[in-house]
């Protein structure tokens, strides 16, 4: 005698498979700095996944020449699109300190010179401050997105101020002599996940972020 099939209800929580879950939106950030591609995606989260430039396939250096962070993240993100024709974005970052007139600002990264030291920056950046009193600063990111071939700028700003001489061994480039509002450590103090709470990237990331969601 054949026994009637019982059908096992799924517990309401269960687990949703991969299979059912959506595809993850594929965006190319334009960069090859592993340091920004982790940040990003860490602000980012589970909703895109962050192309680098090599995972695209691009091998091209793209230049800086401009005076503003705004038209620097704008010249990546447009010859990216131009070359792919695909959604993509790009940032641009500074460190703007009041007391020297807002440098190093979009030299921030060849500050010291065209080899990209981290310490040489440093170095320069303490020098010149040397014992003045006021130590603000700020890191300012500027997000230019390219998507459905509109381009859309997003900023996210963290105050701070300038330490006297680098403190940790996390993050890269200001991160040893950068405090963040609200904390005493440096950001090279601080786990990926702490500095998160701060970062400038983050907070550009969560209005790109927003955006995008608002598009699906």
């Amino acid at each position: 005698m054949n026994q009637p099939e019982h059908t096992i209800p799924e517990p309401e929580n269960a687990p949703v498979s991969p299979a059912q879950q959506p595809p993850r939106i594929r965006i190319i950030f334009a960069t090859n700095n592993a340091h920004k591609v982790e940040e990003i995606q860490l602000a980012i989260g589970d909703s895109l996944e962050v192309i680098s430039l090599r995972q695209a396939g691009i091998d091209i250096d793209i230049p800086e020449p401009h005076d503003t962070l705004e038209a620097n993240a704008t010249e990546k993100s447009s010859t990216i699109h131009r070359l792919t024709g695909e959604n993509c974005f790009s940032e641009d970052t500074g460190l703007e300190v009041p007391a020297l007139n807002g440098e190093p600002g979009v030299k921030s990264a060849r500050y010291a010179g065209d080899g990209r030291s981290f310490e040489k920056n440093i170095e320069k950046l303490l020098h010149r401050l040397d014992d003045s009193p006021d130590r603000r600063a700020r890191f300012r990111t500027v997000i230019s997105l390219i998507w459905q071939g509109h381009e859309y700028l997003f900023e996210g700003i963290c105050e701070g101020h300038i330490l006297h001489s680098p403190v940790g061994s996390h993050g890269f480039g200001y991160d040893p002599v950068f405090v963040p509002e609200g904390d005493t450590r440096s950001f090279a103090q601080l786990s990926p996940e702490e500095k998160n709470r701060y970062s400038h990237r983050r907070k550009a990331a969560d209005q790109l972020v927003a955006f995008l969601l608002q598009t699906q």
